[in-house]
């Protein structure tokens, strides 16, 4: 019995630790995001993007450093929560603002705050799903995440920009709403996206797998601009076309 009482205290304990190392990058990653803001008021767009990559780089770093050095914490998860927030929220809503939708009046502002909104309804829905811990969670996420939201706007507004699309008008503003729009919708779906949780990156690989990782980085470094708003773009199409797909199939079973 004490020992039982031992071990919940603790669990309690860590759960309310703080740990440097894992919060480092989470401010890493909270930094590049403010700094994105401050890029996109002085219409640096490209920069602003850029920092959205390396915001979402950090973000990556955060969860797997705690889970390997096994320094997860409640406190962790909220500062993560809310540095998000700041990157993959605050920051593209503002980029897409005033790159793309402020030509567009209150229609304009109303899209940047649409998906601020939803991002925040993501987080929300995110962190009530963290005890979780199904094959099925492992697997995929339930609606898009926001990193990669935040990463597909930034990779269109980098891509336009080397385009000479330095602010957008026209058809662009166009497309720049309904992507947008879209991935807006995405977050606060039921559609599954694929994690990649359950790949063990500590396992054994076969060489055709590492040499597939060594092209696909020298396809990034070619034309970043391009290549990370294509895959990106892929990504966030990919759960929404599995929908269909699968509906149709079952359609055809019955």
């Amino acid at each position: 019995m004490k020992d039982d009482q031992s071990l919940d205290k603790q669990v309690t304990q860590r759960s309310k630790s703080i740990y440097i190392l894992p919060n480092l990058f989470t401010s890493a990653s909270l930094f590049a995001g403010f700094y994105s803001i401050i890029a996109a008021f002085n219409s640096h767009f490209v920069l602003a993007s850029v920092c959205i990559y390396i915001a979402a780089i950090m973000d990556s770093l955060d969860g797997r450093v705690a889970r390997l050095t096994n320094t997860q914490s409640a406190f962790g998860a909220e500062y993560d929560s809310l540095a998000d927030i700041v990157s993959f929220g605050v920051a593209p809503a503002l980029i897409i603002y005033f790159w793309a939708v402020k030509h567009l009046g209150q229609f304009g502002w109303a899209v940047a705050f649409i998906y601020l909104a939803c991002v925040g309804l993501r987080l929300a829905r995110f962190n009530t799903q963290l005890d979780d811990n199904t094959p099925e969670s492992k697997r995929y996420f339930t609606g898009l995440p926001c990193p990669a939201s935040a990463a597909t706007i930034a990779g269109f507004v980098w891509f336009c920009n080397t385009l000479g699309h330095t602010s957008a008008e026209g058809w662009v503003t166009f497309f720049a709403t309904i992507i947008t729009l879209y991935l807006s919708a995405m977050m606060v779906s039921n559609i599954k996206f694929r994690s990649f949780k359950d790949y063990d990156l500590k396992g054994k690989v076969v060489f055709t797998q590492t040499v597939f990782v060594v092209f696909i980085i020298a396809i990034i470094f070619i034309d970043p601009s391009v290549t990370l708003f294509v895959i990106f773009m892929i990504y966030a199409l990919s759960g929404s076309i599995a929908r269909v797909f699968k509906g149709k199939q079952t359609a055809q079973v019955k």
